[in-house]
């Protein structure tokens, strides 16, 4: 993840336009519509990311567009936002750097193992997203304001009935959700040599 914060040029749009095919376009007019001021979000973010993977999303009523969140300082960040009305993730992984002065610490999350954790009405503001995808019903290309009232008139959106993702590996600004269940949740706070290794990819 901290390469990622330090190296711009190696931010993962592409991955997550490959991943959207055949919405590579569709990428560009997000991008495009967050540089135009599109959805500033009244969440006030940390200014740092996080990792989420699983082996495995299945979501109900998913809405993408664009997206701007703000940190304290006002230092803008265009995101991705995905909305999912029901979301089922197997082998879910959440991981954040949270480094001492030379002291490598990473904070882990884990659950979904047995059973799926579940979250409702999930809202994500996202910098990329890479895996293997199969969308249900999907629609390109919609006006996102027909998505959430909130967007940017003209912006670009898409959605679909139901999105399956395998191997999800995601850098998130942040997530909000009505509920979320963490079945067999373990939280580690990983430190010095244990904590090489510990990001969820």
């Amino acid at each position: 993840m901290q390469d990622q914060i330090d190296n711009p040029g190696r931010t993962r749009w592409r991955r997550f336009a490959a991943m959207m095919v055949p919405a590579t376009a569709a990428v560009g007019a997000i991008l495009f519509g967050t540089q135009s001021g599109a959805i500033a979000s009244d969440i006030t973010v940390s200014g740092q990311t996080f990792k989420i993977g699983a082996e495995r999303l299945e979501g109900d009523g998913f809405k993408q567009y664009g997206g701007i969140v703000k940190e304290k300082n006002g230092k803008v960040h265009p995101v991705a936002l995905s909305e999912i009305s029901s979301a089922e993730l197997y082998k879910l992984c959440q991981s954040v750097r949270a480094d001492l002065p030379g002291l490598p610490v990473v904070l882990t999350i884990n659950a979904g193992d047995d059973k799926p954790a579940t979250a409702k009405d999930l809202l994500i503001g996202m910098d990329s997203l890479g895996g293997n995808a199969t969308f249900t019903n999907i629609r390109i290309g919609r006006d996102a304001t027909d998505l959430n009232t909130s967007a940017q008139a003209g912006s670009f959106g898409q959605d679909a009935q139901h999105v399956t993702i395998r191997d999800l590996e995601q850098v998130s600004r942040y997530t909000t959700a009505a509920t979320f269940n963490l079945t067999g949740l373990r939280l580690k706070v990983n430190v010095g040599d244990a904590a090489k290794g510990k990001e969820c990819f």
